[in-house]
């Protein structure tokens, strides 16, 4: 079986007229489908970088990625955005919930643009990513009107709604207290028990608990993988 997602001496390199930096260098990573993974390491060594890569944000300076049985390296903006909306769930630290729009409306946000899923269906998603965050009491409230750990769930239900091959997320609970931190945390364990793959950035040692696999980098590399080391000494 193929990884869902493989990155092949990946690498990328932002460039000033003064200097350019290696904020990737050569990573070789590989997903399989239904895992945890946290990427941890000190601030600055490259793990956010490495997320905006898997999230199709930006493309890489070198090297090939393939999401799936798709080849992802070089597409251009629009090609990465369209991926981005079928494939991948993103969940970032700042909720970036439209404060205007209601909690029903934020979540449907991904489906506005997609044809190929008709009206009825894109309400039962809703509906079934409002169950999946336990906040389907809240459907018609507005951001301003939750808690901060209110609205990372809205914003979980969000990036699951249109069933992303993985769920990447970016600091999750960076904004929240220790109790709704625990309770966002709780909701990402849920979801990966019912199948969603999971990749989280995450400094916290707490966090990277609740993974099956951690990997660390440093200065733009991964120093160590978790995965790895199961998969020898298996």
């Amino acid at each position: 079986m193929n990884p869902l997602i493989h990155l092949d001496n990946f690498s990328k390199v932002f460039s000033t007229e003064e200097v350019d930096t290696h904020a990737l260098q050569s990573i070789n990573l590989s997903i399989d489908k239904g895992e945890y993974v946290i990427i941890t390491g000190p601030s600055g060594c490259g793990k956010s970088t490495l997320l905006s890569m898997l999230g199709l944000l930006d493309n890489g300076s070198s090297g090939s990625y393939k999401l799936g049985e798709k080849e992802v390296t070089g597409l251009n903006a629009s090609e990465r955005a369209r991926v981005r909306n079928t494939d991948i769930g993103i969940v970032f630290q700042s909720f970036n919930l439209i404060s205007d729009l209601t909690v029903a409306e934020n979540i449907g946000l991904p489906m506005t643009y997609r044809k190929d899923i008709a009206k009825k269906e894109q309400k039962e998603r809703i509906e079934n990513a409002l169950q999946q965050v336990d906040m389907s009491h809240r459907a018609n409230h507005y951001p301003g009107q939750l808690s901060g750990g209110q609205q990372q769930r809205v914003a979980v239900a969000r990036a699951i709604v249109s069933s992303p091959l993985i769920l990447l997320a970016d600091e999750p609970t960076g904004n929240l207290d220790k109790k709704n931190a625990e309770a966002v945390l709780a909701l990402f364990d849920k979801l990966h028990k019912q199948g969603t793959t999971i990749c989280m950035v995450s400094h916290d040692v707490d966090v990277a608990r609740h993974a099956q696999r951690v990997v660390r980098m440093l200065d733009g590399k991964i120093e160590s993988d978790s995965g790895q080391q199961a998969a020898i000494v298996a």
